[in-house]
């Protein structure tokens, strides 16, 4: 029903500024004190510089290191967990987790079958180092690269570097076989979502929120049913901002949170697929 484009002069380094610095206020967390930032995206400002580095830039967070991570629509759920394992360590006590995406640049809106389905955005979180509390609990991740032609951008890369010809090929959109794209989706979201629960010891009917990646709502309806969830546990958002692909499950969790579907101490069922293919699961005690 609706859906967010950026406008032509703000980029993926503006939004995912902006949903940090709200995540950063939430949390009562100067950027001064943000160790590390961590951008999952596949629609960067630019090749390189990263767009971890311009936002550290625009938020003032002089002190952090900062990278990209590149999972596609699970990028999000892969950065939480490295975002983790950085604190695990010790390494850094905060550490700052960004979904952003501008998908309205590399859409082909001469093709019907992709264009109506994606919409721009970001969505942020904080990680710390603290006593006495649980937070992030599991993390599953996978890939397959046998199947990366399902869903792809061609062209931009070293394997087909811009040249006239591959613009005029329009080689620098979006690739999507829907159909086989649907079907390795739920089986593999399905898998990584029982593994999560497996490893933590959990029953489906123990988590209060299920957060799937807002891809459409065939897919997130066939996932919830396999799963054997109620209908009132799985938020969907997807209706008001499209398939924002890395943002998508930073939005939606966002949104859970501040309309009341999520409370201190409930659990939460995170689980994503992308392009490479990739997906993941994680669950939160929040």
């Amino acid at each position: 029903k609706e859906r967010r484009i950026a406008a032509a002069d703000e980029h993926t380094s503006d939004m995912g500024a902006k949903a940090a610095e709200i995540a950063l206020e939430r949390a009562e967390v100067l950027p001064e004190e943000v160790d590390l930032i961590i951008v999952a995206t596949l629609t960067p400002n630019m090749l390189f510089p990263s767009t971890a580095c311009l936002v550290q830039q625009k938020i003032g967070a002089a002190k952090a290191a900062a990278f990209d991570l590149e999972a596609a629509c699970s990028g999000f759920i892969y950065a939480l967990e490295i975002g983790q394992q950085f604190i695990m360590t010790r390494t850094y006590d905060t550490v700052l987790v960004i979904g952003a995406e501008k998908l309205s640049s590399i859409i082909d809106w001469q093709d019907r079958n992709t264009c109506v389905l994606f919409g721009d955005g970001a969505g942020a979180a904080v990680l710390q180092n603290r006593e006495n509390t649980h937070g992030l609990l599991t993390v599953c991740m996978g890939a397959d690269g046998s199947k990366a032609g399902l869903l792809s951008m061609p062209g931009g890369g070293s394997q087909i570097p811009a040249s006239v010809e591959s613009v005029n090929n329009r080689l620098h959109y979006l690739r999507m076989d829907g159909k086989e794209t649907f079907k390795n989706a739920v089986n593999a979201m399905c898998m990584a979502a029982r593994e999560a629960l497996t490893r933590c010891d959990l029953e489906i009917s123990q988590i209060k929120c299920i957060i799937p990646h807002q891809a459409n709502q065939r897919i997130i309806s066939a996932v919830g049913d396999r799963l054997k969830a109620r209908e009132d546990q799985v938020f969907v958002n997807v209706d008001k901002y499209g398939n924002t692909s890395a943002a998508s499950v930073a939005i939606a969790l966002d949104e859970a949170v501040q309309t009341g579907r999520v409370e201190r101490g409930d659990l939460i069922l995170m689980v994503v697929f992308g392009a490479g293919l990739t997906w993941g699961a994680a669950i939160i005690e929040w």
